[in-house]
């Protein structure tokens, strides 16, 4: 019988004798969902799946530091989306863009990436979303993409529900505008 239940990896992880096998587990749980949720935010196959292997670097090296007292994949959630922030910020840091060309930039990848299979409508999506804020684009892909409730989103990106809502509104109308053009 397979292990995948939160708990029982986490009592296995605290087990040295189990350690690696449980890492294993989790990594596997987890790694599709945490490599979309940063590909959303980077765009770049490569770049997220390097992220990705980063930020299960830094679940294995944390875990003595998870106290449980939120969710196991909210927690992964949080590594993941501060690891692609830094990336974002670091690309934006090292070429001395603006926010906005960095946008422009993920934009350009995502037309000539050879990993996105998506039509026509896909892809104006994928660019009303790459318009949104940083913030309201992270909330929109969680919502809409993940399908995660506001409780947990609260938690990884360390924000109030009421606030994620009305970030998620405003996010959805913008995107609703862009794409009716």
């Amino acid at each position: 019988m397979a292990i995948t239940d939160d708990i029982e990896i986490l009592q296995k992880l605290r087990d040295k004798n189990s350690l690696n096998y449980a890492f294993s587990l989790l990594v596997n749980k987890y790694k599709q969902q945490v490599y979309f949720h940063i590909r959303r935010i980077v765009i770049n196959h490569d770049d997220a799946d390097d992220i990705t292997q980063n930020t299960f670097i830094k679940v294995f090296e944390n875990l003595h530091q998870f106290r449980e007292d939120s969710k196991l994949y909210t927690w992964i959630y949080r590594i993941a989306t501060n690891e692609a922030l830094g990336h974002l910020k670091s690309k934006r840091n090292r070429f001395f863009l603006p926010f906005i060309d960095v946008e422009h930039q993920l934009s350009n990848s995502l037309h000539t990436s050879k990993y996105f299979s998506g039509d026509e409508i896909q892809m104006k999506l994928q660019q009303a979303i790459l318009k949104l804020p940083e913030k309201q684009r992270l909330v929109f892909n969680m919502r809409y993409y993940d399908e995660m409730k506001y409780e947990d989103m609260a938690e990884v990106l360390g924000t109030s529900v009421g606030a994620l809502k009305a970030s998620y509104h405003i996010a959805a109308k913008k995107i609703e505008e862009s794409v009716t053009q």
